[in-house]
């Protein structure tokens, strides 16, 4: 039997420091659910991102600056990237909102510690949606870096939370917030004053979820939850919801409906929105070497497919196919509408649509 990859333990240590932190933030008995939840995810990301750098070789250590160069070192051992180092080496853009909403936690750990010790419970209301969106962000990153056999779904149970259905939870929940130290309120509209509408309203920064109790006779043809989609309903439906969840709130277990490439684009529609959205001719030889240079995907042909940038590319293993996402069209269209940006990205040099004939 082959010998496991050097990065294995760490990626399995990564999901064991995972299941720990939610297991924590769902115990009733924790008194510090959130901080615990806060640190362990914490160790989670920092060991997937370094399981990713291990397999990818890159470099995750800290060098001095001296010549000959020496590896820093920490009681003997290498020191390598902490959590924040190694977000920005994986999210290079400040706009992301998987990095957007690691840097909140980063900060909020560092300002934690042990010196709020009656606010965890007011944190864990105010942040649920930020902590939510940390925990599905780290699946993604873990099933589309490592494979769908590695998802937390196949070891977590997730359960169902109540918020309030009742005025007195209501206020409940208001007392509960008015409890978060000045400086931890601030904190958290400190930050967010520095990011564009774009990322907080993005569900990798915060995800929300909201739910409506019905209280009706059985009818054996209904199923016992329904969903309704929320840019289907009507402007005052709209105005109700959003009223209804100033009140209170639902996290439920989400019903996923299997739906196979939604929102990715085949090769030949995403480089036509290219090619309609830019100056330049834009075809097929364009787009390839633009995801050849960016190495978005593998060569066809290649040993691992699934080896893609999964911000600008999906490979679909049923049909053998890759998959483009929207992401991917907007970074070309914002390249390629520039002669130098063209070269840039296709390494050729572009020709004005209007030479020919």
């Amino acid at each position: 039997m082959p010998r496991p990859p050097k990065w294995q333990a760490t990626l399995e240590a990564s999901v064991d420091e995972a299941c720990l932190a939610v297991r924590l933030y769902n115990d009733p008995a924790e008194t510090r659910a959130f901080e615990s939840f806060v640190i362990h995810m914490h160790l989670a990301w920092l060991y997937l991102l370094h399981a990713e750098f291990m397999r990818d070789g890159v470099d995750y250590r800290y060098w001095e600056t001296k010549h000959p160069p020496r590896l820093q070192k920490v009681d003997g051992e290498p020191k390598l990237w902490e959590l924040e180092r190694s977000v920005k080496e994986r999210w290079p853009s400040t706009t992301d909102p998987v990095r957007a909403n690691l840097e909140l936690f980063i900060k909020l750990r560092n300002r934690l510690e042990h010196r709020h010790a009656n606010a965890d419970q007011a944190l864990m209301l105010t942040l649920s949606g930020h902590a939510h969106a940390l925990l599905v962000n780290y699946e993604t990153e873990l099933t589309s870096q490592f494979g769908d056999d590695r998802s937390l779904a196949l070891r977590l149970r997730i359960p169902l939370f109540v918020g309030t259905f009742t005025t007195e939870g209501e206020q409940a929940l208001r007392r509960f917030r008015k409890r978060l130290p000045t400086n931890l309120r601030g904190f958290v509209t400190d930050y967010e004053s520095g990011l564009s509408d774009e990322v907080v309203d993005d569900p990798r920064y915060e995800f929300r979820l909201r739910a409506t109790i019905e209280l009706a006779k059985k009818d054996p043809e209904a199923v016992a939850i329904q969903f309704t989609r929320f840019d289907e309903l009507t402007d005052d439906q709209k105005a109700a919801v959003e009223e209804m969840g100033r009140q209170g709130q639902v996290i439920e277990k989400n019903r996923l409906q299997p739906v196979s490439g939604l929102g990715r684009l085949m090769p030949q529609p995403a480089m036509e929105a290219v090619a309609r959205a830019v100056p330049f001719v834009f075809n097929q030889n364009h787009f390839t070497a633009a995801w050849q240079r960016k190495r978005v995907r593998p060569p066809n042909g290649a040993a691992d497919p699934f080896r893609t940038n999964p911000d600008f590319c999906e490979y679909d293993q049923p049909t053998g196919s890759y998959r483009y996402t929207e992401k991917f069209v907007k970074y070309l269209v914002s390249k390629c509408s520039t002669e130098k940006g063209f070269k840039e990205a296709t390494g050729r040099d572009p020709e004005p649509k209007g030479d020919r004939a």
